[in-house]
């Protein structure tokens, strides 16, 4: 039993080995920018929906006020009539506008707290996406980046015709001698 389990450990142990080979760091901090920078971008969405749906309630809340006004006009002339069957109906409708608004207003109240918090959510992950972005640039760039293949980039020297020209006269002086 001992013999399998550490069998299995080794495959696993190889396998893990394989995978890791095959990806590529670079691209991988690459896709998680991407990833970062959709992240973000929902979060906008989110937010402008918010806002545009703050400013529908608001605008509906505004408008139906407006009603208001004008149904107490009308309840104002049915109660010096004494039409209190016609009263009742523009007083249930009353009743029903008033509740409505108070939703509509509640409904923007709640957009405006959760925009203030979305757009504070926003400005810090854009802060820590762009502190991240920074130094995922800086070791791309870098010449030891990550999966080691910008190693050369240490070793590497400008190699002026001056230098070429120089080291071939110092090889055939060092041929030259027995």
């Amino acid at each position: 039993m001992a013999l399998i389990t550490r069998m299995t450990r080794l495959f696993t142990a190889d396998l893990h080995a394989v995978l890791d080979r095959l990806e590529d760091p670079d691209i991988l901090l690459k896709q998680a920018i991407r990833e970062m920078e959709d992240d973000l971008s929902l979060r906008e969405q989110r937010i402008h929906f918010l806002d545009h749906e703050r400013e529908q309630s608001a605008r509906q809340a505004a408008q139906i006020d407006h009603d208001l006004v004008q149904l107490d006009e009308q309840l104002d002339v049915c109660m010096t009539s004494a039409e209190e069957d016609l009263a009742r109906t523009l007083l249930k409708r009353k009743l029903e506008m008033t509740q409505l608004s108070k939703r509509l207003r509640a409904r923007a109240d709640a957009n405006t707290e959760a925009l203030v918090e979305e757009r504070g959510q926003l400005d810090e992950n854009r802060q820590a996406f762009d502190a991240l972005r920074e130094r995922a640039e800086s070791m791309l760039d870098a010449p030891n980046g990550p999966g080691g293949r910008h190693a050369m980039g240490a070793y590497q020297t400008t190699i002026t015709d001056a230098d070429v020209e120089v080291a071939l006269l110092q090889e055939k002086l060092r041929r030259s001698r027995p």
